[in-house]
């Protein structure tokens, strides 16, 4: 299907979003309006542009703002391949692991009403594993721990996945490597953990009206909830690519989606109970429902460091490890490298194999002659490098927006750069 698909069941003729809000609103959580709000005007000239000239046979070309949502698979997918492939050259060069830690289907709901208990959920999933390396193997491991909370069909499956290094940093900055995580030891203690959360954080009428679904989820998982942690194969920095795509990938992707009619939505999705991939069609307003309930709070971060990972101590234990091995000769940790996060037009490139910034009539470079914003809900010119600049953005904004053109003071630069 096109790539704006998702786009397009949201907010074509049908209006499917507006008749949503219209139906919903008041269940409707702020951020998921102010999200799928961005993802709307998400590459809409109204809500700002860049202006680039070719400077061989001036070709025009307007480039419209991106929203960086949350929601916009557009802008997440980029970002999700620029996130792995710098977690590649971050983090220690040594085998990790890929644990993954769920709870009772019985469970889900609860999570789903009190959005609040997913930090606490993340937090014990990751003391757990912590806490075992620092008993056995006295080390700090590193660990990067994602929150999912979809399931292959969409449903609200809130689970746990981790990178975790097969290894760990000893007080003297020691690096001891291991190769075992006993997680079906550990899917008793993660049952009890998710209890007690649910438990401590509820209050007492609260409680009463879950405690069915509690008993339930304890008895019905005799061995615990599942916890698995496959060995990695292969590569080093192949693992952390997979793992780190797979840690942030959305709840959806847009290739899943195999049809739209106007109505109903038919997505494939692989069945975990036989492992084969099916189909299935919903309405419009399911789909919506189903997907917008991923879409986490304000401010609530899906992927969080811990150990030797956290921010605070990342730095620091890295310097610990490498004065470690000069002493020992051991290489674990390759030699910091500074890597800088990719440029639109880089990424653009790698994707489609053509440079965004050469003209394709004369083959010359675009060159950067301003931009036009927003401010107080109408577009002004917030850059222009020239007069003639100027003008264009001024057409410009007429073009796309209609409305009168205003100059954002103190932005002109006129002596930098020559005529448009």
């Amino acid at each position: 299907m096109e790539p704006n698909v998702l786009k397009r069941i949201f907010f074509d003729e049908n209006q499917h979003w507006d008749r949503f809000v219209e139906k919903h609103g008041k269940k409707i959580r702020p951020n998921v309006l102010k999200e799928v709000s961005k993802f709307r005007g998400c590459g809409d000239p109204k809500n700002g542009f860049k202006l680039l000239v070719c400077e061989g046979c001036h070709d025009i070309k307007r480039v419209p703002y991106r929203c960086k949502g949350r929601f916009c698979t557009t802008c997440s997918c980029g970002e999700t391949e620029e996130w792995s492939r710098l977690l590649e050259h971050d983090v220690f060069q040594v085998n990790h692991r890929h644990v993954i830690m769920t709870m009772d289907e019985g469970l889900r709901d609860v999570f789903l009403k009190h959005r609040d208990l997913l930090k606490g959920f993340m937090d014990e999933a990751v003391r757990i594993i912590k806490e075992y390396f620092e008993k056995k193997h006295k080390s700090t491991p590193g660990i990067i721990a994602g929150l999912h909370t979809f399931g292959s069909r969409m449903n609200f499956n809130p689970h746990i996945h981790m990178l975790v290094t097969m290894g760990g940093m000893k007080q003297d900055g020691e690096w001891k490597s291991y190769d075992f995580i006993p997680f079906e030891m550990l899917r008793k203690q993660w049952q009890t953990v998710v209890l007690k959360l649910i438990r401590k954080n509820l209050s007492a009428e609260e409680k009463k009206l879950v405690q069915a679904r509690l008993q339930q989820a304890y008895s019905k998982n005799g061995e615990g909830f599942y916890v698995y942690a496959p060995k990695q194969k292969g590569n080093v920095k192949v693992q952390l690519g997979y793992i780190g795509r797979y840690i942030r990938r959305p709840a959806i992707a847009l290739s899943r989606i195999v049809d739209y009619d106007g109505e109903t939505v038919e997505f494939r999705y692989v069945d975990k109970t036989d492992g084969k991939e099916k189909t299935e069609r919903i309405t419009v307003e399911e789909f919506i429902s189903r997907l917008i309930r991923h879409i986490p709070d304000e401010h609530f971060k899906t992927i969080r460091y811990y150990g030797v990972y956290s921010r605070r101590l990342k730095g620091l234990c890295k310097k610990m490890v490498s004065q470690w091995q000069k002493t020992a000769r051991k290489w674990i940790v390759r030699a910091k490298r500074l890597i800088r996060r990719k440029t639109w037009r880089e990424r653009i490139v790698q994707k489609t194999g053509s440079d965004p910034m050469t003209c394709p009539k004369c083959g010359c470079y675009y060159e950067y002659k301003g931009e036009a914003c927003l401010k107080d809900g109408q577009l002004v010119v917030k850059v222009a490098l020239s007069a003639n600049s100027k003008a264009v953005l001024e057409r410009m904004i007429r073009d796309v927006a209609g409305v009168e053109v205003t100059q954002e003071a103190g932005k002109e630069k006129e002596s930098r750069e020559r005529a448009a």
